[in-house]
């Protein structure tokens, strides 16, 4: 069975409609090299094809679109089981792929149903048509393991409202399509049920060279086909907008964490993303923080290779492993991280996180 499986899907005028399915239902399409493997030369090879008139970028079943990336393939790298060059050839092409998605000149409808998180959330950022149903659930929780948000995260965290990319950065918060769609995530809200008719509408379009609105207008109606399933839905991102922004402005990462530890609140939502950063790595706060902070003025192409940088630099340290290990290896809740507050994060070391390995960056030629 291919990890990732391809479907040709014939339009009524000749046209075809390339579906891309990350096929691995079991690991909730966590993506592998392997899967970036195959999808990027069908890409490049699509790009070229007249016949071609969009893409669709789908998951296997229906609990995920993709719920991250292979961790745990990265930890048995970084912890000698495996290829020890791992780490910096998965991140090279998971970014080279994000960046082709981001500048791609064809449109890509993404359907984020189900978990969307991480690796997933940078496939899909770059998509033309971002759709998300009732059944999404969106996040970059990476302050739990001991990383930052990467896969262009840096990038659309610092484009939403607002500070609130700073704060669903800092605390993994869960977002729903209501929150995806104002924090400017998504395009369009379309309920699950409705995927089958998404493919007849589209092979049966006539596409007639502006494939952008010919892909808008499919989905322009079935959003509207669609309003019943999100009645009941409301943002809780927008609903905490203003107390986010208050909670956020401060001028470090210490005082932010500081901030949040001391919320007295029955909220829910808010609980939830106090118990997060609680229990997150203090080294990921304070670099999730600068990371945010340093490519605010970047252009696409220089974030994914500040983002490289950062990302190899976490594998050679023993955080990130170790986040890994007790959430998703041993799964015992207790990671011994390398400095007990945010307080205590050593500037140095923090500083050598964002030194780059190399004299040319692998991302140089994007």
């Amino acid at each position: 069975m291919s990890a990732v499986r391809f479907t040709e899907h014939a339009t009524q005028d000749g046209k075809k409609i390339v579906e891309i399915c990350l096929n691995a239902e079991k690991s909730l399409n966590a993506l592998t090299l392997e899967m970036v493997d195959l999808i990027q030369p069908k890409l490049d090879a699509c790009k070229n094809d007249d016949d071609v008139v969009a893409i669709v970028l789908d998951g296997a079943g229906e609990k995920a679109f993709c719920a991250g990336g292979d961790v745990v393939g990265l930890y048995k790298s970084m912890t000698g089981e495996g290829d020890k060059d791992l780490p910096e050839t998965f991140f090279t092409r998971e970014y080279t792929l994000d960046y082709t998605i981001h500048t791609y000149p064809k449109p890509i409808i993404c359907w984020g149903a189900g978990i969307v998180m991480g690796g997933g959330m940078g496939l899909m950022s770059g998509c033309s048509h971002r759709v998300v149903t009732e059944t999404t659930m969106m996040a970059m929780p990476e302050v739990t393991i001991g990383l930052y948000p990467d896969v262009g995260g840096t990038w659309f965290l610092n484009r939403t409202p607002g500070r609130t990319g700073l704060f669903l950065g800092l605390t993994g918060a869960r977002m729903n399509a209501a929150d995806a769609i104002f924090l400017g995530m998504a395009d369009r809200k379309v309920a699950v049920e409705q995927r089958g008719a998404m493919f007849e509408a589209l092979q049966a379009a006539t596409w007639n060279g502006n494939n952008y609105s010919v892909v808008s207008a499919v989905l322009r109606q079935l959003e509207r086909q669609s309003a019943a399933a999100f009645e009941q839905m409301s943002s809780p991102v927008a609903a905490h907008f203003d107390q986010i922004q208050a909670l956020t402005d401060y001028d470090s990462a210490a005082e932010i964490h500081a901030a949040i530890q001391s919320l007295e609140t029955d909220d829910k939502w808010l609980q939830k993303a106090k118990a997060a950063i609680g229990h997150g790595s203090p080294l990921a706060v304070q670099m999730i923080y600068r990371q945010l902070q340093n490519t605010l003025h970047m252009s696409l192409k220089e974030v994914f290779q500040s983002e490289l940088v950062l990302s190899v630099q976490c594998c050679r340290h023993r955080e990130f492993p170790e986040g890994v290990r007790a959430l998703l290896v041993d799964k015992d809740g207790k990671p011994q991280w390398t400095f007990s507050s945010v307080d205590d994060v050593d500037p140095a070391f923090l500083d050598e996180l964002f030194v780059s390995p190399w004299e040319t960056n692998p991302l140089a030629s994007l």
